[in-house]
């Protein structure tokens, strides 16, 4: 893959939060249809295909069915919330092949008003099931209870980034949750799994979201400032959490360090960061692993609302999975924000001139994860 190669020319959400009349597959065709309007393409420009969704078993099949799109090239790879994080690397690849000239990335979901239900089918967890585990909130609980033990991290620094993202959310208008919320709001609400309150726990919406992408030569030519992707990487080295090798060590060490070498950057040049939240302990641990501090000193990194509007590293500046919208699977999103940071697009919340964003999407329980480093128009 050659940096700077592809961009991203369209994003766009469908309606968010409870949208009880659309099915996921319709408000993943209503974030496609307008994703392609704000890259100034149609329908009939795509001929790369890419989808996931756990509500349908062919997910790039049925949404082709449903655009009328029978593309060159398609893929639906399941790697969780990382997914789309994933896809922009496959799309780049197979764009510079030469399989496909525009190819459209998109997810849809209506968990919240199907009453929670996320799956298609049932994944047995033969060695957590039988210990009454609440997947995949325990997961996570482990891990924030040995990074705890291990490095000192407190409950108070875990909150430090629920805080951060409400702050964020009350700066987008499209966010679900906007009221106030302070650290001690976090810590008085209710217990999940231990460390993890409810406020350390994402949101349950509705909701679908697309990405368009194509060479960057043709994306001089289109409506909108070309988003270049600079770098782009994937790992995963286990995918249930008895399985991972530290429970404070996740794969993002690897695609990370891969992303940047691709990039020609570190840490230090990126302008914004959009790391998926499905949980307050992800952020602490991403940080560590993609190389924004040093191992253990998440906490502390996050602490003084440091990842909050006005801070010094603004972390999910849409409110993210934790306070904006998560319907199930969050990566879309991600990059969605991103793009119109770099777009200058993000109205109140936008950050200065921003020049580079790392996008990184987590699927299972830390198990997969994708990094894209992207660019803006210079």
């Amino acid at each position: 893959m050659k940096r700077g190669a592809t961009s991203i020319v369209g994003v766009a959400e469908s309606a968010l939060g409870i949208v009880p009349d659309r099915s996921a597959l319709e408000l993943m065709g209503d974030a496609a249809l307008a994703a392609l309007d704000d890259a100034g393409l149609g329908v009939k420009d795509v001929d790369g295909l890419f989808a996931q969704t756990p509500y349908l078993w062919h997910p790039s099949i049925s949404l082709g069915e449903h655009l009328g799109v029978s593309p060159r090239f398609t893929g639906s790879t399941n790697m969780g919330g990382a997914s789309f994080v994933g896809f922009v690397q496959h799309a780049a690849l197979a764009i510079e092949a030469g399989l496909c000239e525009v190819a459209l990335i998109a997810y849809g979901s209506n968990q919240r008003s199907g009453g929670g239900r996320l799956v298609t089918g049932s994944e047995q967890l033969s060695f957590e099931a039988p210990y009454g585990t609440i997947y995949p909130a325990t997961s996570y609980a482990l891990m924030a209870q040995r990074h705890m033990a291990q490095y000192g991290t407190t409950s108070e620094q875990l909150a430090e980034v629920a805080v951060a993202a409400r702050r964020w959310a009350q700066l987008n208008p499209k966010a679900m949750e906007r009221g106030p919320l302070g650290i001690d709001d976090v810590l008085a609400s209710r217990m999940i799994t231990s460390p993890l309150h409810k406020l350390d726990c994402c949101l349950v919406t509705d909701g679908g979201g697309a990405v368009v992408m194509t060479s960057t030569a043709r994306a001089r030519s289109l409506r909108k400032p070309a988003v270049p992707v600079l770098g782009a990487a994937t790992a995963h080295v286990h995918r249930q959490v008895l399985q991972m090798p530290d429970l404070t060590v996740t794969a993002a060490t690897q695609s990370g360090e891969r992303a940047f070498a691709m990039a020609g950057l570190k840490p230090a040049d990126i302008d914004v960061v959009q790391i998926y939240d499905a949980f307050t302990i992800n952020v602490i641990l991403a940080l560590e692993d993609l190389g924004f501090c040093s191992k253990g000193e998440g906490g502390p990194f996050v602490a003084g609302q440091r990842i909050a509007p006005g801070g010094a590293l603004p972390v999910n500046t849409s409110g993210g999975g934790l306070s904006y919208c998560h319907p199930g699977m969050l990566g879309i999103f991600l990059l969605i924000e991103a793009v119109r940071q770099l777009r200058r697009e993000a109205g109140e919340r936008q950050v200065g001139a921003v020049q580079t964003a790392l996008v990184h999407g987590i699927g299972g329980v830390h198990s997969a994860h994708c990094t894209t480093i992207l660019g803006g128009a210079a």
